[in-house]
């Protein structure tokens, strides 16, 4: 039975300055990128992930180093909150071969098999198969991890989102399905795309515990999150959490943004889960407004430096072009 999650979670002063800067990070690190991007130094699809950050960072705080990630084209959260240096993700984006994924993926492939971070899908819905498949082979070798798969209210829409949580419950595998449902996938509201707009229900038609949670509430995610790996570590099978938030930006850069009012990001935008939990921590006397302040720059310089990390990188020699296209011992 779906339930819905209130944040009840209490958190230290060093952790709460710990989950501050990721969100903060996440923030500015998007920022940049579309500075980037509008000056063409960034080219391709570009999805930001600004007003989701309290998501990743909610939910990768519960994940251990061990457990595997997958994400979708809107990945530079999830790939900053598993610990991916933003250097590398800004080189990747920029084509260098510096980058997490040498300068071949960019924004939507993001890659790091040393975090466990197993790439951005620009197909919709089409990780989610990969999700189970790896979260079956860590069942069979008796890995005591997880797989946690992050994807969009828009993948719900997708057959393989149907497939997926049939053979996750029928196989009993240790799987988080994570839905970020921002109400309007690419650019058409839930509303006139799925017939039962609480997600979460689905999961019972699938045996499969399910709970939905406010996206934009850090201390909620938390609380939801820790139930659910939980869950999986008892039963060993999936779990089926939906975070309602809202995405401040333009579905890509590509975006006109035709299909919501203005009016209505600007409202979404007074729950910004990053002032509403940067207040939690100033009323709690968990952080000072000096602390604050030391994140703020501190974020700024991580992400200068991400910027000069990739201008300075290098371009791959054309010579290579064929290169990593088959398996071959030099790609080792």
């Amino acid at each position: 039975m779906q339930k819905k999650t209130v944040g009840k979670s209490k958190v230290s002063s060093k952790q709460g300055n710990k989950l501050l800067h990721q969100m903060m990070l996440i923030r500015r690190f998007e920022e940049k990128s579309a500075e980037a991007y509008t000056e063409t130094k960034i080219r391709g699809f570009l999805h930001l992930y600004s007003g989701e950050e309290a998501v990743a960072v909610g939910v990768t705080q519960a994940l251990g180093e061990n457990d595997n990630v997958l994400s979708t084209y809107r990945e530079h959260g999830h790939a900053i909150a598993k610990g991916l240096d933003p250097k590398t993700i800004m080189a990747e984006m920029y084509g260098k071969q510096e980058g997490c994924s040498k300068g071949r993926g960019g924004s939507m492939h993001l890659f790091d098999a040393s975090k466990k971070f197993f790439g951005g899908s620009a197909i919709v819905g089409g990780h989610l198969p990969l999700a189970v498949g790896m979260a079956l082979a860590s069942k069979k070798q008796n890995l005591d991890n997880i797989t946690c798969c992050f994807f969009g209210e828009g993948a719900g829409a997708e057959g393989e989102f149907h497939e997926s949580m049939n053979l996750a419950s029928l196989w009993k595998v240790p799987v988080l399905f994570v839905c970020e449902n921002n109400l309007y996938a690419m650019g058409t509201a839930i509303r006139f795309t799925h017939s039962i707009q609480e997600l979460e229900k689905r999961g019972d038609s699938y045996g499969i515990p399910s709970a939905s949670v406010d996206g934009m509430d850090l201390l909620a995610v938390m609380d939801a999150v820790k139930k659910a790996v939980s869950t999986i570590k008892k039963t060993g099978g999936p779990y089926f959490l939906v975070c309602n938030t809202y995405r401040f930006r333009a579905h890509s850069m590509f975006d006109a943004e035709l299909y919501r009012e203005k009016s209505e990001v600007e409202e979404w935008k007074k729950k910004d889960p990053i002032p509403k939990f940067r207040d939690y921590l100033l009323n709690a006397n968990l952080l000072s407004e000096k602390e604050v302040d030391a994140i703020e720059k501190s974020v700024e310089k991580e992400v200068d430096e991400a910027i000069d990390f990739a201008e300075n990188g290098t371009w791959e020699d054309i010579r290579d072009l064929t290169k990593f296209v088959y398996s071959e011992k030099e790609a080792e």
